[in-house]
């Protein structure tokens, strides 16, 4: 295959990439969950509004962001994805409430008759979509409403000094008071709830969540569609096909020529250029940050051993 035949190949990969990046991109912004204007109950009392949603985003990120957790699995895991947390404690809740409500007992000892039926309606309740463009509001029942309170309660305690939630801080490696304001606490909350809301609500006239129904979350039939499954076979397919198809090219190209190696290293005999000379205090430097990377990775990779101390220094309280 000549240059110039390369260079189309490679012009037409870049095109196609892109083509498709441009697309996907397109169609991931148009089925993006909403940020509504305002989250009512039934009641119309407000429980969190746009501005709550977005000021939780910088104050979350502020504290480490995708580095601390994850949002939608697109971060780190030494905490728990916040999305899918709040997801199963919100469901968790409800199915308590009404257990303890209509049978006088905890979810867990309920029999399995019980249990199919209350799971059913939590299904119903949290994948529906009750999002209203023409008010740009999301109205929950103000059954939901109490477990989105008890979580909130969960998240604003994790996130300050409670001695209560000191182990749990120290197994996500979250310093102690991570977030001082009891403002952006509840901020930092209300952005953990429209995140879940987003990962457990069906997409209008579909049957999949707008983050194609993801976390795994059987409480709620948050499990793989079929679309997710071809599509991944497909990807790992083209994918061999393709690692396939350039072994076979290598394959077929000529034997490279034999190169006999020199019988003395041909740098021995150079002279260092007094431009050479003065590049050496940028390897000392690149050498130096080489080792802070490293010892930082040491550090933040301990993290998931002990969430607060470093080989028992407690590295939490300084950085």
């Amino acid at each position: 295959m000549t240059t110039r035949n390369l260079w189309i190949v490679l012009a037409l990969i870049m095109a196609t990439s892109f083509a498709v990046l441009g697309m996907m991109g397109r169609e991931i912004n148009r089925q993006a969950p909403p940020i509504p204007a305002q989250v009512v109950d039934t009641n119309g009392t407000v429980l969190l509004t746009r501005e709550d949603i977005q000021t939780g985003q910088l104050a979350w990120q502020s504290m480490g962001g995708q580095q601390v957790g994850s949002i939608w699995g697109h971060g780190g895991y030494v905490a728990p994805d916040w999305s899918a947390d709040q997801l199963h404690r919100e469901t968790m809740a409800l199915l308590e409430l009404w257990s303890q409500r209509e049978f006088g007992q905890s979810w867990a000892s309920l029999d399995e008759e019980r249990q199919a039926a209350l799971k059913a309606r939590v299904k119903r309740e949290m994948r529906t979509n009750t999002y209203d463009p023409a008010t740009d509001t999301i109205t929950v029942s103000t059954d939901r409403a109490a477990a989105m309170r008890e979580v909130k309660a969960h998240y604003v305690a994790l996130l300050s000094d409670d001695p209560a939630l000191e182990s749990l801080r120290e197994q996500y490696a979250i310093a102690n008071n991570a977030v001082p304001d009891i403002d952006r606490r509840n901020q930092i909350s209300a952005f953990y709830w429209w995140a879940s809301w987003g990962a457990g609500t069906e997409r209008p006239n579909d049957v999949i969540t707008y983050t194609s129904n993801w976390p795994h979350e059987p409480l709620i039939d948050n499990v793989p569609s079929s679309a997710n499954i071809v599509w991944s076979v497909a990807s790992v397919l083209l994918l061999i096909f393709g690692v396939a198809a350039l072994v076979f090219w290598h394959a077929r190209q000529p034997k490279e020529e034999h190169l006999e190696p020199p019988s003395a290293d041909p740098l021995m005999g150079m002279k260092p250029t007094p431009s050479m000379k003065a590049a050496g205090k940028y390897f000392l430097t690149v050498i130096a940050l080489f080792l802070l990377q490293v010892g930082l990775g040491a550090v933040t990779a301990h993290y998931a051993v002990e969430g607060h101390d470093f080989y028992g220094i407690p590295i939490s309280e300084w950085i």
